[in-house]
């Protein structure tokens, strides 16, 4: 099976996206922070480290200090797919965090986004 080439595509290159997205919805950088926070465990400092270091979305979600495990609570779709119905654990996580930036930019209130 071939590795999806999302998988090598660095965190620094989509985080300014995910940032952009929100922003241009009156959301704010923080918030962007908090919801992958939410969903990795990283902290402020861990983000920046990932951004500066140029990591890998793989080496990403492998260096995450801990997967929220409300993350299963997560359904919908994003880019045509469930998210919920997603087989390899990888793009899974990826397409979590899709969703998340996603729900933020579209307004939804803080603690639906966080499952809370």
């Amino acid at each position: 099976m071939t590795r999806h080439r999302i998988f090598a595509t660095s965190f620094a290159s989509i985080y300014p996206l995910y940032v952009h997205k929100a922003e241009r919805k009156n959301r704010r950088k923080e918030e962007v922070d908090q919801v992958i926070s939410w969903l990795t465990g990283y902290d402020a400092a861990g983000l920046e480290r990932a951004v500066a270091d140029e990591v890998d979305l793989e080496a990403f979600f492998a260096g995450a200090p801990g997967m929220n495990p409300n993350a299963s609570l997560i359904t919908g779709v994003i880019c045509g797919y469930r998210v919920e119905e997603i087989e390899d654990p990888l793009m899974q996580k990826i397409r979590y965090m899709d969703k998340l930036v996603d729900e933020l930019a579209r307004g939804k209130k803080m603690t639906a986004i966080l499952r809370g």
